[in-house]
């Protein structure tokens, strides 16, 4: 069963079509991985499925329910988890709090958002089970803004995972990580993977092979090539358009 349904997803900015006809579909207990030059527009699409971004036309299915003309909160509470390419955390307040705020904005307890919400007992305890889950409960203390850039990306999914979300939307996730970084973070997706869909966006072609079911290659805003992972890697139009000329660039 699909939980994800893009639709023939159309978008353009002036005379350029961003998103060209797009249709991608993410069943259960799957990774999907969009792949792409720079500029191919993998972003915008994300923007389009979290509802930062309004298409022209077509329409974005979630758990069987058209939420194309949804704000982004509706889909969040709806079940739509996210990371960004940049990370999105609060650098003052401690990575047991950043958890703790994002289970608070879920669950709507006290909604005073600007107290520490990691002193609220039950608050607490589903964040530091978040922080276990991702091995980050030894910094729980530790200030958002002293962890190093491959432990903020920790976080970041931290947060997402924090809402108990039905599927996750990973933008860029390894960007700015070292090798051993994006081996560690890419374990912990693999772990992730069969409990929660996932639509990954990812320049790092170690993680999208092992961590895909299905590749979508896109290319000025339209998918050129998908298939399994070694099917998109034999494909000829794929490697023209980005494998062979480019890497994982």
């Amino acid at each position: 069963m699909s939980v994800l349904d893009i639709r023939d997803l159309h978008k353009h900015f002036g005379s350029v079509h961003v998103s060209n006809g797009i249709s991608i579909s993410v069943e259960e207990g799957q990774c999907h991985a969009l792949i792409g030059p720079n500029g191919a527009g993998k972003t915008t699409l994300m923007h389009q499925v979290t509802g930062s971004l309004r298409p022209d036309s077509g329409r974005i299915v979630f758990a069987g329910r058209d939420v194309t003309g949804m704000p982004v909160w509706q889909r969040v509470q709806a079940g739509l988890g996210r990371t960004f390419q940049i990370t999105s955390i609060l650098p003052s307040f401690s990575v047991l709090e950043n958890v703790a705020l994002a289970v608070q904005a879920k669950a709507g307890s006290s909604m005073r958002f600007f107290r520490r919400a990691a002193s609220e007992a039950s608050l607490n305890e589903r964040a530091m089970a978040t922080l276990e889950r991702i091995g980050l409960v030894d910094r729980a203390k530790m200030i958002a803004a002293d962890l190093s850039h491959g432990e903020r990306r920790l976080l970041e999914l931290a947060i997402a995972l924090a809402g108990s979300p039905r599927f996750l939307l990973l933008d860029e996730p390894m960007a700015g990580l070292g090798r051993s970084e994006s081996a560690m973070l890419t374990d912990i997706l693999a772990d992730l993977r069969r409990a929660i869909p996932m639509l990954l966006v990812e320049h790092d072609m170690h993680a999208v092979f092992r961590l895909a079911d299905t590749v979508s290659v896109l290319v000025d805003g339209e998918v050129v090539a998908r298939g399994s992972p070694e099917e998109v890697r034999e494909d000829a139009a794929a490697r023209a358009a980005y494998l062979g000329a480019g890497g994982d660039g």
